[in-house]
């Protein structure tokens, strides 16, 4: 079926709401009738992530449905009906415009398929069902958010029953129900018949406490009165992280955190921001205003589902530093190393992606630490983190996620806020700079740049280029510029890693690239990652690469 056929079914089909129809016949623009309608909106790794509205490529109730619907079928297939009847799932939403509703409509397409769903009644971070799935034995969770995308998208994550995004086999069989029903098909259920049968009830802020307080054992010793010396000044950006962030700080004796209120929310409209991303200057510049006013020491920031954390720092002169994920990830890392080197198991390691740094990695090989790459993604951090519990210390991948103890399978920004707290109070107690301590690493095993440049092309004409990018860049092999030795080509699998449209480029001088379609926005991804003798070399290397890469996004994107 063609879009404007689709389109005309969608005008006429009397399963759409009058209302909903109204918002389709009001469309002029061909463009945008073709983009709503040129496919289904596909359920891919984990879940949807897409602009909210009507069509069928679209985020919107009719598609949650049926993803649930979907979901649901293939947790029967898995588990089977009585354990599902027995064990439930957990649903949550985050702040965007329409998470509620979207939360809703998936937990009561559960409890129409006989699997009852413990539906949050407040605001939620991402790790917070994950924790949840986990600490109520659910045999899932659905998590409705987009994390850090712009106020126009909204999104749906689908977890397994250890608390990890569905992995490949789930998810090709959450796909395989998705593609074969009609929306017509979609069982319903009303609230006051799911109530009374038990397949609806709620979850608030007592769940939520057994999460922070699990979150909490994460915590090394620390002094009071260095926690009393730290200033730290937060902003949620418009998001969940705002209650579990601001009561874990607390109830750890971090006193002196100061609120940027005009960032508070929850709103989902984002108010002065392209776009919610901690890892955005222009995201974190209202809360650096804040820190040189009241003389703090850090500033830290949440994204809406709080599951990525952005941190700034005072540096020597006592101007503020942002530093990147990747560099808050190593910081971590070798700080957990130190502080619990005494009581590390004996085959300890961490995680992280293969579009992470490396300079991580040289970190925890140097004190005995293992080192596992993995896919993008947290769910293939999960996935290594529930193989082996028992040894693992601390994950996190370049996007600013980070993840220490094993309550939850997924990136978290509660126990971001926390560690990264600690780590500044630590340092500050020594009177050490946390800029002084990432230079102290590289003087110690070189010196890494890493950088992220994504292009975004939108629409059907954009996916087409994006297909074409990743196409030619593949058949250039190592010619692709000067100084490659090796291309790593992961479609069909490589180092035991499922396939992945991912191509990796490594350097004579042991510096690397990496290209990638994101799974979750009409976005190419490069990744690279420069090793040098000092910034400025490296800097000049980044931009010779990056410039043939530029070249490449703008000729193909014409």
């Amino acid at each position: 079926m063609d879009y404007k056929a689709r389109y005309q079914e969608w005008l006429k089909d009397s399963y759409f709401d009058e209302e909903d129809k109204a918002e389709l016949a009001a469309l002029k623009d061909e463009k945008e009738i073709e983009d709503r309608f040129y496919r289904d909106l596909e359920f891919g790794t984990a879940g949807m992530r897409g602009v909210m509205g009507m069509g069928s490529n679209r985020m919107n109730k009719y598609n949650i449905r049926k993803a649930t619907a979907a979901f649901a079928l293939a947790l029967k297939e898995k588990h089977g009906d009585e354990a599902c009847a027995k064990q439930g799932v957990a649903v949550a939403w985050d702040s965007r415009n329409n998470s509620q509703p979207y939360a809703y409509e998936t937990a009561m397409t559960f409890a129409a398929y006989g699997i009852p769903a413990r539906l949050y009644t407040l605001v939620s971070a991402t790790p917070l069902l994950s924790f949840t799935v986990r600490d109520l034995n659910c045999v899932g969770g659905v998590v409705i958010t987009a994390s850090h995308n712009p106020s126009e998208y909204n999104g749906y994550k689908a977890y397994d029953e250890t608390g990890c995004q569905v992995l490949t086999e789930d998810a090709n069989a959450i796909t395989k129900h998705y593609e074969e029903l009609s929306y017509k098909e979609i069982k319903s259920i009303s609230e006051a018949e799911a109530r009374e049968k038990g397949l609806l009830t709620d979850l608030g802020m007592d769940e939520m406490q057994r999460f922070i307080d699990a979150v909490a054992k994460t915590a090394n010793p620390l002094p009071q009165e260095a926690k009393d010396a730290l200033k730290i000044v937060y902003t949620p950006l418009f998001g969940a992280g705002l209650v579990p962030i601001l009561r874990i700080l607390d109830q750890q004796g971090y006193k002196n955190v100061s609120l940027v209120e005009s960032q508070k929310g929850p709103d989902g409209n984002f108010p002065g921001l392209a776009a919610p991303n901690p890892e955005f200057a222009e995201a974190m510049r209202p809360g650096i205003a804040q820190a040189k006013a009241e003389g703090a020491d850090i500033v830290i920031g949440s994204d809406p589902d709080s599951d990525r954390m952005g941190l700034a720092a005072r540096d020597e002169k006592g101007e503020f530093v942002l530093f990147t994920g990747n560099q808050i990830g190593t910081l971590l890392l070798n700080y957990l190393i130190l502080r619990r080197k005494d009581q590390l198991p004996k085959d300890a390691y961490f995680v992280s992606s293969i579009v992470s740094t490396q300079m991580s990695f040289a970190v925890a090989k140097a004190q005995g630490v293992r080192g596992i790459a993995t896919l993008t993604g947290y769910k293939y951090i999960g996935e290594q983190m529930t193989r082996d519990p028992e040894d693992f210390l601390f994950a996190f991948e370049e996007s600013y996620g980070y993840l220490s103890g094993t309550y939850a399978r997924d990136k978290d920004a509660v126990f971001a806020a926390l560690l990264i707290s600690e780590m500044a109070a630590y340092y500050k107690a020594l009177q050490k700079p946390l800029t002084a301590v990432l230079s102290d690493l590289f003087d110690t095993y070189g010196y890494f740049l890493d950088k992220v440049d994504s292009y975004t092309l939108k629409g059907k004409d954009g996916a087409q280029s994006i297909k074409n990018i990743s196409a030619r860049m593949r058949a250039a092999g190592t010619g692709l510029m000067d100084g490659i030795e090796e291309m790593l080509d992961y479609k069909d699998g490589m180092d035991g890693m499922p396939p992945a449209d991912v191509l990796r480029y490594r350097y004579a001088d042991g510096s690397w690239l990496a290209v990638r379609p994101s799974g979750t926005e009409p976005k190419i991804k490069f990744y690279y990652s420069v090793k040098a003798k000092n910034q400025a070399e490296a800097e000049k290397l980044y931009q010779q690469r990056k410039a043939v890469s530029e070249q490449i996004v703008k000729e193909e994107s014409l």
